[in-house]
């Protein structure tokens, strides 16, 4: 496997990681609960030592503007489609916003660690 491709695969991960903890963050509810807490703390950990994986590779500032971003985006998806949390048109649209950013930044941008 190429460093590039395992690159955005441990940042792939990275990012499930911590749409995950997250998302047990909300279940924790203010770390009462003791099994999503334990769960949160765990993949938050987890997933910060992927990330780190990935800065081997890419620049940190394309790691995690695309670790951000992501997580963004799966994150109010996971908010709308599971916890039934609404989302206005604005909340949407700036969602697109950084998904283009994103985009932009690894298609076109000679700073993600391509050519």
């Amino acid at each position: 496997m190429s460093p590039l491709v395992y690159a955005y695969a441990s940042l792939a991960l990275a990012i499930i990681c911590e749409v995950t903890a997250t998302t047990l963050l909300q279940k924790s509810e203010q770390f009462t609960r003791m099994v999503p807490t334990g769960g949160m703390v765990l993949f938050y950990v987890l997933s910060f030592y992927l990330l780190s994986h990935s800065l081997k590779v890419l620049p940190l500032g394309v790691a995690y503007a695309v670790w951000c971003g992501f997580g963004i985006i799966l994150t109010a998806g996971i908010g709308v489609f599971v916890l039934k949390q609404p989302l206005d048109f604005y909340g949407m649209l700036g969602i697109a916003m950084i998904l283009g950013g994103v985009l932009i930044m690894n298609l076109l941008s000679k700073t993600a660690g391509h050519s």
